[in-house]
């Protein structure tokens, strides 16, 4: 799978709640860092979070998906819900993939917490 179709494949695998084929996507010593939260650091961790932490249900639009060597740059605008509440916002994801699974992930948005 190309990097950037293993960056779509997330978005859809989150999009869908398919949380194992989502896992399958990262290394086992995965780094994931988002707006006001701690780094999720580990597949167990990342796992937790998916299947028991996540606030945000909805979908995911990609504007582009742009690839240099092992880096990943995408940028996107949400919508769905949030803790319950309606939500739409920019994001621009950044991913490193080492031996074909994302090995770090990095989330930038306009929300304070996501």
């Amino acid at each position: 799978m190309s990097h950037r179709e293993l960056a779509r494949e997330y978005y859809d695998a989150v999009d869908d709640g398919r949380v194992d084929d989502l896992l399958a996507l990262f290394a086992d010593d995965v780094t994931y860092e988002r707006p006001g939260q701690s780094s999720i650091d580990g597949k167990d961790d990342l796992a937790a979070f998916y299947r028991e932490d996540r606030a945000l249900e909805g979908e995911h639009e990609i504007h582009h998906v742009v690839v240099g060597g092992d880096r990943v740059a995408v940028r996107g605008t949400f919508s769905g819900e949030q803790a319950g509440e309606p939500v739409e916002f920019g994001f621009a994801d950044f991913h490193f993939v080492e031996d074909g699974t994302i090995a770090e992930r990095h989330t930038y948005t306009d929300r304070d917490t996501v």
